[in-house]
């Protein structure tokens, strides 16, 4: 997705990163080129604008680190910025068990297939018993499909076919949820092609309802500027508690996941990279930063790499190391010597008192 941005900002930034001093002039022209790359990446014009000043305030004036020319430095500049741009901090989620979870989000964003990736995931990191409640009435298969991935992943599965109130659905889910003793519970809801009165209604009520510790708007990142828009209304509404940003894999731009922080002011958590549901992970910030600069996401191919090692391999390498290891010596011990040669060990000998010499002896 950002490899556009990338191929744009690397050679904004080819020229400076060469420059032994850092002027007004070429400063200037370097962020100029900067904020024409954010904007061609669909970046929001308000976002880019602060992004530059920011990026500006921290250059200008600052002493130079010994070991690094100034184009290195302010690449580093722009590095952190971004970082903070794409939404420093923590992406934890709450700590409460059961976990709540409300997936909302627009028709089309993959919010169904979203809601079965979490569930996978968590369940990785330490959820035990995972659940999904189908709460989507509206689209044609929604709940079979719901259905379908909570089987292939091991969740629990909830959904009321006749009923047509969803608070009263999610009411119902979350009790089933609880008598399985589930410790996180998906809520799976209803998207529409555009934003409208009676989807923010439907998804309060349900939110009243069961009372959600988390609530996560899963937004289509190939929207570019308009996925800030959807993020902004969802959240005036409900109070997001985070995002997940799915297609990162396509061809868009990327400018949803670099504003979308900064216009709503809530954290990215989640991101999906692919179709299948192994391909979701948790977001991390300095890393996409990197990966955009041009810098390479090493961890996280490390990472994923990681993950796809077979465990029994892993385990027969471990004992094929601890077979080689060197083993303690198995020869008997020896009698200490003595520890000078100039001297000559005799065993030490109790003297009874029959040996001891007599008083005559003496005279």
């Amino acid at each position: 997705m950002f490899e556009s941005l990338t191929d744009k900002l690397s050679t904004a930034l080819r020229n400076l990163r060469g420059v032994g001093q850092l002027t007004e002039a070429n400063m200037e022209m370097a962020l100029q080129d900067v904020r024409t790359a954010l904007l061609s990446a669909d970046v929001h014009f308000r976002v880019a604008r602060e992004f530059i000043e920011k990026v500006k305030a921290k250059a200008v004036g600052q002493e130079v680190l010994k070991g690094v020319n100034p184009g290195q430095q302010i690449v580093k500049i722009i590095n952190d910025e971004l970082t903070a741009l794409l939404g420093e901090g923590s992406t934890a989620l709450s700590a409460a068990r059961p976990l709540k979870v409300l997936m909302v989000g627009l028709h089309g964003s993959g919010k169904t297939t979203s809601t079965a990736k979490l569930g996978r995931l968590l369940k990785k990191k330490g959820y035990s018993k995972p659940f999904a409640v189908a709460c989507d009435i509206y689209r044609p298969a929604a709940i079979d499909q719901l259905e379908i991935l909570a089987k292939q992943e091991e969740l629990g599965f909830y959904a009321d076919r006749v009923s047509r109130d969803v608070p009263a659905i999610g009411a119902a889910g979350l009790a089933a949820a609880k008598a399985a003793n589930a410790d996180l519970i998906l809520f799976d809801t209803a998207g529409r092609l555009q934003i409208d009165a009676d989807l923010i209604q439907e998804v309060k009520n349900l939110r009243d309802r069961v009372q959600p510790d988390e609530i996560i708007l899963v937004a289509d990142g190939a929207l570019g500027q308009e996925a800030v828009n959807v993020a902004k209304t969802f959240h005036d509404a409900l109070q997001l508690t985070g995002l997940i940003l799915t297609k990162l894999d396509g061809d868009a731009r990327g400018g949803a996941a670099l504003s979308i922080k900064s216009i709503t002011g809530v954290p990215i958590k989640f991101v999906g990279t692919g179709e299948k549901t192994a391909d979701f992970d948790v977001f991390y910030p300095d890393r996409l930063a990197s990966r955009i600069l041009g810098m390479g996401d090493v961890v996280s191919l490390v990472e994923k790499a990681a993950e796809v090692i077979d465990q029994k391999e892993a385990e027969r390498m471990a004992e094929t190391k601890s077979s080689t290891r060197r083993r303690p010596s198995a020869w008997p011990r020896r009698c200490a010597r003595p520890t000078s040669p100039s001297r000559t060990s005799s065993p030490r000998c109790s003297r009874s008192r029959s040996s001891a010499p007599s008083a005559a002896s003496w005279a």
